[in-house]
């Protein structure tokens, strides 16, 4: 391998890391809120809202069906207003958050929703509100399993920020596109493979690390 070989998978990693780990932070924030809603005015919360229940449970599932090469291309118009160029590393980070802010907002309300019900009455049995309840009890005792769910969420990213590399996202999708598949460099096809399974392993490796510290 060569030098200029090497320099552009290096770039190309760290477009990738960029997009993904900005991307994932940037969906967990967005999804903070509406898993919160989804837990109080579930049918079993704490403040049951049927009419907000269902609306948000509607608008998560139809974020979620989009493939996400549709989605990011739909989002266009969108990326361009925000960022100003709807190509490049950059540009892919709109369409990266949004496509994987329901499937967060997923992980964080089911991670709530398993928090031991006895805990919670007890909370409630204090007079606690249900707002210390979330926030004091509920993501405390979720913690663990809502850093394996994003952990999930940030690997699940990854692949969507190689497949970005199809329409100009930048990253490692977009070297395997333009130099392994249409210039027929099946070694830098091979290179962008292995750093990706590698990635992969790095950051699972990680969110297991992370898990058992705070389990414990």
């Amino acid at each position: 391998m060569d030098s200029k070989t090497i320099s552009l998978l290096l770039e190309a990693t760290l477009d990738t890391l960029y997009m993904s780990i900005l991307a994932t932070s940037i969906a967990t924030l967005l999804a903070i809120v509406p898993s919160i809603l989804l837990t109080l005015c579930a049918p079993n919360g704490l403040s049951p809202n049927a009419f907000i229940f269902r609306t948000l449970d509607s608008i998560t599932n139809t974020l979620r069906s989009f493939p996400f090469l549709i989605l990011m291309v739909v989002l266009f118009p969108l990326t361009q207003f925000i960022v100003g160029k709807s190509i490049g590393a950059s540009a892919a980070i709109v369409p990266l958050s949004i496509g994987a802010a329901p499937f967060i907002v997923r992980i964080i309300e089911n991670a709530l929703k398993e928090v031991d019900k006895g805990v919670i009455e007890a909370a409630l049995s204090f007079g606690a509100s249900n707002l210390q309840i979330i926030f004091r009890i509920m993501f405390v005792e979720a913690l663990p399993s809502i850093i394996s769910g994003i952990t999930l969420a940030l690997i699940l990213v990854v692949g969507f920020s190689a497949m970005a590399g199809a329409v100009g996202g930048g990253g490692l999708g977009d070297i395997a596109i333009k130099y392994g598949y249409y210039r027929f460099q099946s070694d830098i096809m091979l290179y962008t493979v292995l750093i990706l399974i590698f990635l992969v392993q790095i950051i699972q490796s990680f969110g297991d690390f992370l898990y058992k510290k705070l389990k414990h």
